[in-house]
């Protein structure tokens, strides 16, 4: 039985990765094993920061509802707590919005949650 390789496969998949790889600089972009190199690891990176998006934003909605509390003369802590007591169902985005967007609108939620 003569060996069987799917050359047509295989050129598929390395095209595959060769045109993921343009734009790329030097041999990254038309070199299979360098192009599969920096394919892959730019691929696991995009995966990681991905989840780094959601974590900063959340940071500077955090940030930004901090500091309109504190012009109000309240904490970031203490204002959450009394949202979640008085069951106002805004979420963080939406707070940090109102804060540097609108502040009158922020300040009738702080004065609500009062």
């Amino acid at each position: 039985m003569p060996r069987s390789v799917n050359s047509v496969a295989s050129r598929a998949r390395r095209k595959k990765v060769l045109k993921q790889a343009k734009g790329y600089f030097g041999r990254r972009k038309n070199v299979w094993t360098v192009a599969k190199n920096a394919v892959e690891k730019a691929m696991s990176y995009s995966y990681r920061d991905r989840r780094n998006k959601k974590r900063s934003f959340r940071a500077l909605w955090i940030t930004r509802i901090n500091a309109g509390a504190r012009l109000h003369g309240m904490s970031y802590s203490q204002f959450m707590g009394l949202v979640k007591k008085n069951d106002i169902e805004l979420n963080r985005k939406v707070l940090a919005d109102l804060a540097m967007n609108h502040p009158e609108a922020f300040t009738a939620v702080i004065n609500k949650v009062k």
